[in-house]
């Protein structure tokens, strides 16, 4: 995917805390954005997501919201089975 810049919420409640929640790490949701070819929208929340492999070769599912062109905030990311 074509981004510059991720947005990470540091404090309590945060984006971070969230994929904290999942076992997954701001650099794990990284990787994942940038190895993504396609983006999809997210079944419960409409919101785009992508899937793909972390570095520890687990799948998983990030949702996030676009803030500008080059912008992304992630909001959560999670384990997911594999297609």
């Amino acid at each position: 995917m074509n981004f510059l810049q991720v947005i990470w919420d540091y404090e309590e409640g945060g984006n971070v805390e969230h994929i904290d929640e999942h076992d997954l790490t701001p650099e794990d949701v990284e990787f994942v954005l940038k190895q993504a070819d396609e983006q999809e929208a997210s079944d419960s929340s409409g919101r785009p997501c992508v899937f793909g492999y972390t570095p520890a070769d687990e799948y998983v599912i990030v949702v996030f919201e676009w803030i500008d062109d080059i912008t992304i905030l992630p909001v959560t990311a999670y384990e997911v089975p594999e297609p």
